[in-house]
């Protein structure tokens, strides 16, 4: 699409000055683009008497009201109050709507001189819409300034998702990251309409979430006595690596994302990458030990034993604990990749489940492992998602497979009729290099994905028969941390790509890189005043 093109047709958000009182608004820049958009030359003028009116006995309402005080509390320079109900002659309000007639996640978002007015499907649809209404704002108020009012274009935005599964994942495993850094991701998943949070917890090179019957799985599991020096160079660092999250900080990091209407799915690796665990208890291994925690970074061939009982004992037991710390997830993504059967070859507990089960191999004995616990998560009342290995030897059930070594095992699992999300490595790891020019760049694990890449993406495989697309839920990017040290890092890794996914998620028509790549700049201007550190190769006259 042309530049002129999209000029005809609009865009998203706002040209908005914060030294300038009397803005001239042209176009609406939001990111990701909403599907219809109407600006007039009207204005209303946003200030501290604005009231935030909605049905207070919504709880789910009440905490989108919440998001959008605490969004104008700093521009405005203080708390607007709450209303339940309006009257015909009332002005000067944000009008809080849930229209169960709208589809879920879709929004309205309606600026006229007296009043603004966000309807949705839900409580995550107005959300959305207040996300919008976001990036309407002038791009200071993701900062300190108190501007005391805020003047806003009389508009209106008509939006819904393309996708219902738009998710970002973070790997806290090979380094691990604060409850803070953690919620900053998830204030960046919010501001970039994702509804998904994909948290990878346990790993060879550390067990992240503290079980309470089994505590050296944190005493011991998460921690490794020092970490190799890049790619597997040999040398190491000497310095203690480690950490966990209490029980506590899991329930606070679950509310805090579903406060922002974003669903928590937990990730606890089995069969293989399973070195942190083993190290705390080394019974559940096919040798027995000893073992310990990883410090370099790749792929081990010791694993779960899956020949003993007390292996699917301490899982059954882990996975009670994780389905009461994350009760509202759907799902318990259980790895399934990367899983090595070495050991399995030569373990006669294995073996011997093998021959009484009647099964062909170890590729089988993977299927046997991965069923046996899908049942019992079913039993919670919770599905499962697993890394595309889990096709190999016959598919679970009701699994839902989230394919990553490319769109073969996407399009496997939807001749199934498994439900599938996308995750492929060429696209969607963020932790590959975002600029060729590699020297110039952090340490990453290699690779080359930028933003014009994944934006021509379309997660849909064309392959796919028609009939079958349905079973695309969405995608994700992962972001697996070998290089990655801390939050700033992570910043910088997936920001402006997560803007550039947002879109190919969202949007039913993307109206072309050119027009994205014009709305970025202004989506970079609220980056800098929220002092987010992203990659600037994208920047205009940087």
């Amino acid at each position: 699409m042309n530049k002129l093109f999209f000029c005809i047709l609009v865009s998203t958000v706002v040209i908005i000055s914060c030294k300038n009182n009397t803005p001239k608004f042209t176009e609406i820049n939001v990111i990701p683009q909403p599907e219809k958009t109407d600006l007039s030359d009207a204005i209303f003028n946003l200030d501290n008497n604005t009231v935030i009116c909605f049905d207070q006995s919504n709880k789910s309402l009440g905490k989108a009201a919440l998001r959008l005080e605490e969004m104008l509390k700093r521009p405005l320079g203080a708390r607007l109050i709450y209303k339940e109900s309006i009257q015909a002659t009332d002005k000067n309000y944000i009008h809080l709507i849930v229209d169960s007639n709208m589809a879920d996640e879709a929004y309205i978002l309606s600026i006229s001189e007296t009043h603004i007015e966000i309807l949705g499907g839900t409580a995550r649809g107005v959300f959305w819409g207040i996300q919008s209404l976001r990036q309407l704002m002038p791009a200071c108020s993701e900062g300190d300034s108190i501007l005391g009012s805020v003047i806003l274009p009389c508009s209106k935005i008509m939006d819904s998702p393309r996708f219902s599964y738009r998710g970002m994942h973070l790997d806290v495993c090979r380094h691990f990251f604060t409850v803070e850094e953690v919620k900053s991701y998830i204030d960046l998943l919010a501001m970039h309409k994702f509804n998904t949070f994909h948290w990878h917890l346990t790993e060879d090179q550390g067990w992240r979430i503290e079980i309470k019957k089994y505590p050296e799985l944190t005493r011991l599991g998460a921690w490794r006595d020092e970490t190799v020096i890049g790619r597997n160079t040999g040398e190491f660092d000497g310095i203690r690596h480690g950490g966990y999250y209490t029980q506590e900080q899991i329930r606070e990091i679950v509310q805090y994302a579903e406060d922002r209407f974003i669903m928590v799915i937990p990730e606890i690796e089995m069969p293989g990458h399973s070195l942190s665990a083993l190290s705390a208890y080394p019974e559940l291994g096919c040798t027995g030990g000893p073992y310990s925690v990883a410090n370099t970074w790749g792929v081990f061939n010791d694993v779960f034993c899956a020949g003993k009982e007390s292996t699917f004992e301490f899982l059954e037991d882990v996975i009670d604990e994780v389905c009461e710390l994350f009760p509202n997830s759907p799902y318990i993504h259980i790895g399934g990749d990367e899983c090595p059967k070495e050991s399995w070859k030569k373990c006669p507990n294995c073996q011997k489940r093998i021959h009484e089960n009647s099964l062909k191999d170890e590729s089988e004995l993977q299927s046997y492992f991965v069923q046996r616990v899908e049942q019992y998560i079913n039993s919670k009342g919770k599905r499962i998602i697993g890394w595309d290995e889990i096709l190999e030897g016959g598919l679970a059930p009701d699994a839902t497979v989230m394919s990553w070594r490319g769109e073969d095992g996407a399009i496997e699992a939807a001749h199934l009729k498994h439900d599938v999300i996308m995750a492929p490595n060429a696209v969607c790891y963020f932790d590959h290099y975002q600029s060729e020019d590699v020297e110039k760049e952090p340490l990453a694990i290699g690779g080359f994905t930028d933003c014009a890449k994944i934006y021509e993406w379309d997660p849909v495989p064309h392959k796919l028969p028609e009939n079958e697309r349905v079973f695309i839920l969405g995608a994700q990017a992962n972001v697996w941390t070998e290089y990655i040290l801390n939050g700033e890092h992570i910043q910088y890794m997936v920001l402006p790509r997560m803007a550039a996914l947002s879109e190919v998620l969202w949007c039913k028509q993307k109206p072309g890189y050119d027009s994205f790549l014009y709305r970025l700049q202004f989506l970079f201007q609220r980056y800098n005043a929220a002092g987010y550190n992203y990659a600037k190769h994208l920047q205009k006259g940087k």
